[in-house]
């Protein structure tokens, strides 16, 4: 598209767009006839690409943003390439969900309607439905060929995407994204823009509440072998986000005894967001409503699921009044945690279990299965939920248990038949740890602490900078290359906030300064920009990981900062002074007007 005319990719969309009412067919005529060649620009290229995590944009016409043409051609090209790849595909079919968002439903029936014209089965989902239940779906009795969950999880409210899972229930990986990519390349000429078979094909199957039923069984093997419910229940506030999960997240926990009270102005799917412009339970104010009116009940704990409820995050209250927000490291460590406790307990060979976490995520359950024998594997896996779940399922194949999984930005996978992160799963767990605990006399934040006493204070420190021109992220990546303006491609900084840089991997280049002759990273090369220093100051025995990346989803650069070490009180001061060293010096935020929140 970068050698086309903007008139020529005018002129091709006006020609191609049939969508009903031609709503984003005059969007686009709107503007050609305005002049407006800056937004046509935005809205005409590049051409909004297909990755590992499938497509998300914001809802505008145009090819590089999400709409009804966009779709079309997807689910063209996938239905052709799972067609070509997949054994069976045809009678096995396709898992298709929805969250609330605008337009999910009807791009969910677009999908639908792609497939059916090849005659090919589809499993639609009625209603609303959480992302967990495609993959299980696509697993759990149907062994479809492959799914499709129509959702932009956590971003804003003018965004969607459309989320890929293969035959073996977990996100794609390459080549398959590749392969898909160019299949919808080669399928661009829309075949149908009726959606009419979908309520009328014999093959355009509903088993809805099947399904559903079969994954509140499964919910309920998460039970923990020392939970049961409380004489004097602990108080549970949740928040839905304005999202799916409130009726699903209810049930599940009342399966377990656990009763929640919602957040109200929060608890029902209202694709506007209209309390929290950012729907991410990890964004600052983002669980101000249930925090008060957990204050007002006197609960004990906050609850929290993103919008399409695959994510989860929780608050403690304490009695004195402070709240404590667990990171998404923190719970990881406390899931860790319990599932090692739990699975030694169960008299099972600590040789055989494995907890998988991807690379950003936290050092603490690497430093835990040291010390108690168990396999942790992380280093290998760079950011996604998609390279957990196919680790996990690796592992399985080579005689390991895994249990459990999680990546720091609040996703946490439970069990066999899910290998996705889940926010339902999710929440029953921690309340059932909740419970236990309190049976003891202890706190959540209390068994973190004992964590940290038996295993050493690792703290984290998870952000990022926004900016939304691509030419100066790749400016300050590039000046990070070349710090101290002597060796270009392989001369990043030596120091931050006092402590010497002892090893630097830049995934986006291939270096690996622990690894010479070759200086060959043994993790995957990352798409998109990746660095990975270590640093440590000796005289005080701390040490950190950085990495710093760009964002495939969003136009935002993180950061994820663990520092960790035996005095806590030297950790937390540490962690303030990197991350000010690294918005002053390394991004250079004020010279390029870098958002941070």
């Amino acid at each position: 598209m970068s050698t086309t005319s903007l008139e020529e990719l005018v002129d091709a969309w006006l020609r191609t767009d049939q969508a009903s009412l031609f709503l984003t067919r005059s969007e686009i005529q709107k503007l050609w006839e305005k002049s407006d060649t800056k937004e046509l620009e935005r809205r005409l290229r590049p051409r909004i690409e297909f990755g590992t995590a499938g497509l998300r944009g914001k809802m505008e016409a145009g090819w590089a943003r999400m709409n009804d043409l966009i779709i079309i051609q997807a689910s063209q090209g996938l239905c052709q390439y799972v067609l070509k790849v997949v054994k069976d595909a045809k009678s096995r079919g396709i898992v298709i969900g929805h969250d609330h968002r605008y337009n999910s439903e009807k791009w969910a029936q677009l999908t639908a309607a792609a497939f059916l014209e090849n005659e090919m089965k589809v499993y639609l989902f009625r209603g609303l439905v959480h992302t967990p239940l495609v993959p299980f779906g696509v697993k759990k009795k149907l062994n479809a060929a492959c799914g499709v969950m129509i959702t932009a999880s956590h971003n804003p409210k003018d965004d969607n995407g459309y989320k890929v899972y293969w035959e073996n229930a977990v996100q794609i990986i390459a080549p398959h994204d590749k392969g898909i990519s160019s299949s919808i390349n080669a399928n661009l000429t829309p075949r149908t823009w009726s959606i009419d078979q979908v309520n009328s094909s014999a093959d355009c199957l509903d088993v809805t509440e099947q399904i559903k039923t079969a994954y509140f069984l499964e919910i309920e093997k998460l039970k923990l072998p020392q939970y049961s419910p409380s004489a004097e229940p602990l108080i549970f506030v949740n928040t839905s986000m304005h999202g799916v999960s409130h009726p699903i997240v209810t049930e599940a926990l009342n399966s377990f005894g656990v009763s929640v009270n919602p957040v109200k102005e929060q608890m029902l799917p209202d694709p506007e967001f209209p309390t929290v412009p950012f729907p991410n339970p990890e964004e600052k104010g983002a669980l101000d409503l249930a925090i008060a009116q957990a204050k007002k009940l006197n609960g004990n704990y906050v609850l929290a699921q993103d919008p399409d409820s695959d994510r989860f995050s929780a608050c403690e209250l304490h009695p004195a009044g402070g709240v404590t927000t667990f990171t998404g490291d923190q719970l990881g460590t406390l899931f860790a945690a319990h599932v090692f406790e739990t699975y030694r307990d169960s008299g099972k060979p600590l040789s055989k279990l494995a907890i998988v976490a991807s690379t950003v995520s936290s050092k603490m359950v690497e430093a835990m299965a040291k010390q108690e024998g168990f396999k942790f594997f992380c280093e290998r896996l760079i950011t996604g939920f998609k390279y957990i779940g196919n680790t996990a399922l690796d592992l399985v194949q080579k005689g390991y248990e895994v249990p459990f999984g999680y990546e720091e930005a609040i996703g946490y996978m439970f069990g066999s038949e899910i290998r996705d992160k889940d926010g339902v799963a999710a929440s029953v767990v921690f309340a059932q740890l909740a419970e236990i605990l309190h049976g003891q006399g202890k706190t959540i934040r209390s068994y973190l602490e004992d964590l940290y006493q038996r295993y050493g204070y690792f703290k984290t420190s998870n952000s990022y900078f926004m900016c939304n021109d691509p030419q100066i992220i790749d400016a300050i990546f590039a000046r990070l290359r070349n710090y101290n303006g002597k060796s270009p491609g392989a001369d990043y900084p030596r120091k931050i906030a006092g402590l010497e840089i002892i090893s630097v991997v830049d995934l986006t280049t291939g270096y690996d300064s622990t690894n010479p002759p070759t200086y060959q990273p043994s993790l995957p090369l990352s798409s998109g920009h990746m660095i990975q220093f270590r640093g440590e100051q000796k005289s005080e025995g701390t040490k950190i990981v950085l990495t710093i990346r760009t964002s495939g989803t969003e136009p935002k650069i993180k950061y994820y900062l663990e520092g960790s070490g035996k005095d806590s009180r030297m950790v937390s001061e540490l962690l303030p002074r990197v991350v000010s060293e690294l918005g002053t010096d390394w991004m250079q935020a004020s010279m390029y007007k870098l958002g941070h929140p």
